[in-house]
């Protein structure tokens, strides 16, 4: 399947997000524990550049995936770096290439359109994590989230979850007939009920 359409959307939402962001929200708590909005973007935006250097065949160097140095101009840095991931993901015949993704695996690679999968998944997930620390809406098409809620399904639950640098927290425990947005959240560790307020 061909997930770039709804990647795009899922990244121009974070970026439509944090142009929400004023000069006093960049030190507010994110519901990545530990983590100020500053921190969430710099992680964000490294990703993107570490997603647009696998695109291109420049993955295996975990130095590309560090976290992006945002300087004074966060919201410009981070464009940036969407931009980056977006024009990487819209090459001819990327679908026929493979990915190396060093912080999921070492020893494979991955076909474009699993390794653009995670991409939307985290961009969906990352796009909350913004919108709850900014205290607005998450504006995405029901398909995009149901696209990310069928792919955070399929990601294994196990004890790998519990190491201090696991990508996704232990699944928590869905409501009956939860939204698709929630299945999301819940199944890679995160309460839909957090708030700012009580992360302070």
């Amino acid at each position: 399947m061909d997930f770039r359409k709804l990647d795009r959307a899922a990244v121009l939402e974070t970026v439509r997000l944090l142009g929400l962001a004023g000069a006093h929200d960049w030190d507010r708590p994110t519901p990545c524990a530990g983590w100020t909005l500053r921190d969430l973007v710099a992680h964000m935006a490294g990703q993107h550049h570490g997603f647009a250097a696998a695109a291109t065949g420049g993955g295996a160097d975990l130095a590309v995936w560090h976290p992006t140095d945002l300087g004074a101009d966060p919201q410009t840095a981070y464009g940036v770096a969407a931009d980056a991931v977006l024009d990487a993901f819209a090459r001819p015949g990327l679908l026929h290439t493979e990915f190396d993704l060093p912080e999921i695996s070492t020893s494979r690679r991955f076909p474009a359109s699993i390794a653009i999968s995670f991409h939307l998944l985290d961009y969906v997930v990352h796009g909350w994590d913004v919108a709850k620390t900014l205290g607005v809406p998450l504006e995405l098409d029901q398909e995009v989230v149901e696209t990310a809620s069928a792919i955070a399904l399929r990601v294994p639950d196990d004890e790998r979850r519990l190491h201090p640098d696991a990508l996704f927290q232990p699944a928590l425990p869905a409501r009956s007939g939860a939204p698709a947005l929630d299945l999301v959240l819940t199944s890679l560790g995160r309460s839909p009920e957090w708030s700012v307020q009580a992360a302070r």
